[in-house]
């Protein structure tokens, strides 16, 4: 008798518990402009599109070893060239974030051929060092980048001017985007990758081409913060010299830390949690930074694993609750 009627439903990879998750959160961000102000609407986007940079972090930092403090640059970078193209090429904003999202993986992969033979704390000093590079472009090269005052300029197409049709038109590319991310982490090469960061000398004793690899995902990983970066600039309508700062970076990898590094998902919460909190405590206090800094304290001490590894902790296991990502 055959067993193919009892096989599981599987869609986009998912099954079980797991698809009716993913479901039941796409339904619920959905349906958030139909009860939202348009300012807390503003803050779901915001955390939607830095979510997006979460990710792109924790590909190189969760699953490949190497933490970077160059992705705010590459943001950036993209939010430059999207709101420049538009507002002072007159290039349509399709062709603009094309542009952008193109020169941010430009920029990512120099940033990789520099320092993908690197490690540790040398890797995290070089991007940071190579960010800081692509900041003071930004802040001199006023001609181009109109230095501390930035550019402005109205990006965003007529049909996406109204909070809620940005609002879902940002879901749905974050919805795709982050799909791509997690095929990519969980397909052969993302295997590589975790095997990269728990013993990179047996990857290169098994004839893998470790820096080949390490390029390749950093490549990859700042074309989707380059995504982010546009998506940015048609929120924002504006970018600055701090757009691309290192602060931009710090708060991306801060985001990963809090939601859970190697989550991939994790982003997401790290970035819902963290602008919430930034939010809600800078109207109530000027000293909104070190209510922050205390939070991030407390993460560390009680949920090491950032908030979706205390989840999985509390949690029924099964479903989303077991995944994990292991060589």
């Amino acid at each position: 008798m055959s067993n193919a009627g009892s096989a599981p439903i599987k869609i986009a990879g998912l099954t079980g518990r797991s698809l009716v998750v993913v479901l039941l959160v796409l339904a619920t961000t959905a349906a958030l402009p139909l009860v939202l102000s348009n300012y807390q609407l503003e803050l779901a986007t915001e955390m939607l599109i830095f979510g997006v940079l979460a990710m792109s972090i924790d590909i190189l930092s969760g699953f490949a070893g190497r933490t970077s403090l160059g992705h705010g640059a590459i943001f950036g970078v993209s939010g430059y060239v999207v709101v420049y193209a538009s507002a002072q090429a007159g290039f349509s904003p399709a062709a603009a974030i094309l542009l952008g999202v193109i020169a941010a993986t430009a920029v990512a992969i120099i940033f990789a051929l520099l320092a993908v033979r690197t490690s540790g704390v040398y890797f995290l000093l070089l991007t940071l060092a190579l960010g800081m590079i692509v900041w003071g472009i930004c802040l001199r090269w006023t001609q181009v980048t109109g230095g501390e005052n930035g550019l402005r300029g109205d990006v965003r197409p007529a049909f996406l001017a109204g909070h809620r049709a940005f609002y879902w038109a940002v879901l749905a590319a974050t919805t795709v985007v982050s799909y791509a991310m997690w095929r990519f982490v969980r397909s052969p090469f993302g295997l590589t990758l975790l095997g990269i960061r728990d013993s990179e000398s047996r990857m290169k004793s098994l004839g893998y081409n470790v820096p080949l690899h390490l390029f390749i995902g950093f490549a990859v990983s700042g074309f989707f913060a380059g995504i982010s970066g546009a998506l940015y600039a048609l929120f924002n309508n504006f970018v600055s010299p701090s757009t691309v700062a290192l602060e931009q970076s710090v708060e991306g990898v801060l985001m990963m830390i809090a939601g859970g590094v190697g989550t991939l998902f994790g982003g997401f919460v790290g970035a819902a949690a963290i602008i919430a909190l930034e939010n809600v405590v800078s109207a109530y206090t000027e000293r909104w930074q070190t209510v922050l800094g205390l939070t991030f304290i407390v993460i560390m001490i009680f949920a090491p694993d950032g908030i979706i590894g205390a989840l999985r902790a509390i949690l029924p296991r099964g479903g989303l609750a077991r995944e994990r990502y292991k060589d």
